[in-house]
């Protein structure tokens, strides 16, 4: 492998110099802040502060809300991800088996992506308003009393599907990218020896995305931990009963809304320090039953 030699010293430390910069201010900053206010307690005019060690922890992990705020969290994570590489999935397989206009199929199929979250929010809730959504009108008229508004498993179903549908242009492109990695000789040796699509998918084409759909599977999750909060937002607001409260709004509402900068500084470092280690346990256990050919 040839060595890439600069002949200015200075030359790397100034072309990685931007990066470190914005990683610095927009994380490392902002990390350090939140690790400093979770270990005081300001008063209510936000004139004077004491250092209270691990209190905002220990009120926080012992609060009923935020217990209920995790596990909706669990439950909106993992619906979210398995429905928006599912359907992924199910597109690209379609897809790459398209011949003509191939281009036309998949550059539809990504525009979603480039729909911001709270307008994807609003465009779902517009669609299934209870008072005025199409769809609602739709499912009021065969007999089901469609309100997320009112009805919490509602309300958790609308911001899955509503946060599914944005992420799935993501996961289509790694997809499609992934089965067109694999050589075409495999899949027709296959169909040479008598095995039929479905049985070819499962035994030779999945496993061979084993890489791509673990890949996927650590930014999924995070992007249901962090990046749902405008979908969240627009939505429900949390509602209804704190049904659609995750992690992520427990922190803004908390901080923002109610001024307890404590507790949501407390909850931030929780929240990371639970997608750190959800990611290192995905990268320790589940990349070991991924085999990469």
């Amino acid at each position: 492998m040839q060595r890439v030699v600069f002949p200015n010293k200075i030359l790397p430390y100034l072309l990685v110099a931007p990066q470190i910069a914005l990683t610095i201010v927009f994380f490392f900053w902002p990390a350090s802040q939140a690790l400093y206010q979770s270990v005081i307690r300001e008063d209510p005019f936000g004139l004077k502060s004491g250092f209270v060690g691990f209190a905002n922890f220990s009120a926080v992990l012992s609060e009923p809300n935020y217990l209920n705020s995790l596990k909706v969290t669990v439950i909106f994570s993992v619906l979210t991800a398995l429905l928006a590489m599912a359907v992924a999935l199910l597109l690209a397989t379609a897809a790459d088996r398209v011949v003509r206009g191939q281009a036309f199929y998949r550059t539809l199929l990504i525009w979603p992506y480039a729909v911001a979250p709270a307008v994807a929010g609003m465009l779902w809730l517009f669609m299934f308003n209870p008072a005025m959504g199409t769809f609602a009108y739709m499912l009021r008229r065969s007999g089901f009393h469609w309100d997320p508004l009112l009805n919490g498993n509602h309300a958790m179903i609308l911001i899955v599907v509503a946060a599914a549908w944005k992420q799935i242009s993501y996961n289509f492109l790694f997809f499609v990218a992934g089965l067109q990695a694999i050589p075409k000789s495999l899949i027709e040796a296959a169909a040479i020896d008598g095995a039929r699509g479905t049985r070819r998918f499962w035994t030779i084409v999945f496993p061979l995305l084993a890489p791509t759909t673990f890949f996927l599977l650590v930014v999924n999750t995070v992007y249901a931990f962090f990046d749902t909060f405008g979908i969240i937002h627009s939505v429900t607001g949390g509602g209804p009963a704190r049904a659609t409260e995750t992690l992520v709004y427990k922190v803004y509402n908390d901080g923002f809304v109610n001024l307890n900068l404590g507790s949501s500084a407390a909850q931030s470092v929780i929240l990371m320090a639970i997608v750190i280690g959800l990611t290192a346990f995905q990268f320790r256990f589940v990349e070991k039953r991924v085999h990469y050919g």
